[in-house]
């Protein structure tokens, strides 16, 4: 068994240029280098407040922006930037708002089919299959194949968003804030839907969240976000129950977080 790291992430970093004049250079600092490690079968959160630098890395690792710079390393093979099908068989994302990431013009169907037709050389009909196969992966129907997103419950096109990135068997899934939008019942549901897909399948999560009680529920590891910076990391329950930094001192007596149960 190999001990490299499913994901390894070096003094990645994003700026972002200042549009105030045409000749200007000036750059904003979103994500400061950050390097880091990710196992497979693990867990790990980001937390921070709103500009924390959060979205950012997201972004720039689920390949939704590119980075300014630094490495991205899946299984020790280099994940180069314009690579946008490795990243694609690697790394998906479950996005915060499902019912503007969905297509309202499109069935539910057609748009878990998409990542096969431009990533596989599977024919329609085991493209099909596999439809049915993550339908019934995330607790769906089959039925809800030739549905509209419109014709969906909230926490049903959730299900729906955690399908697509599901679709092409990725190793990692990106969640920011995926749940943030779902009343309590509803965002246990789907935790509990990705605990048990983690599981399964062995899946790796990157957990982006403000809210400290899903991320004690849910996480191994954690790394506290400030503007760009880490500022504080280790084990989830280690953290919490020793903050070393002001800053996570503060966003934990922010918030009335229980005990986790093993």
């Amino acid at each position: 068994m190999s001990d490299t790291p499913l994901l390894q992430v070096r003094n990645l970093h994003k700026h972002y240029r200042n549009n105030r004049s045409l000749f200007s250079r000036e750059l904003t600092q979103a994500l400061a280098p950050i390097s880091f490690e990710l196992n497979a079968g693990e867990t790990l959160a980001f937390v921070g407040e709103a500009g924390s630098g959060r979205t950012s890395l997201a972004q720039v690792l689920s390949g939704a922006k590119k980075r300014s710079g630094g490495q991205i390393f899946i299984n020790g093979e280099e994940l180069q930037s314009q690579d946008s099908q490795q990243r694609a068989k690697n790394i998906r994302m479950i996005f915060q708002d499902s019912s503007t990431s969905l297509n309202p013009r499109l069935r539910i169907g057609e748009q878990l089919e998409m990542p096969l037709k431009f990533n596989t050389s599977l024919d329609k009909a085991q493209r099909l299959a596999e439809v049915d196969r993550a339908l019934l992966q995330v607790g769906l129907l089959r039925e809800h194949a030739h549905f509209y997103p419109s014709m969906l419950a909230s926490g049903q096109r959730q299900r729906v968003a955690i399908a697509r990135a599901l679709m092409l068997n990725p190793k990692i899934l990106i969640s920011d804030e995926a749940f943030g939008n779902l009343d309590t019942t509803l965002r246990a549901q789907c935790l509990n839907l990705l605990l048990q897909l983690q599981r399964q399948l062995g899946l790796s999560y990157i957990f982006m969240s403000h809210n400290l009680n899903l991320v004690r529920h849910i996480s191994d590891r954690v790394m506290v976000m400030r503007k760009g910076v880490v500022v504080e990391q280790g084990d989830t329950e280690q953290v919490f129950n020793d903050p070393q930094h002001e800053y996570t001192k503060l966003l934990l007596s922010q918030q009335v977080i229980p005990q986790r149960n093993n």
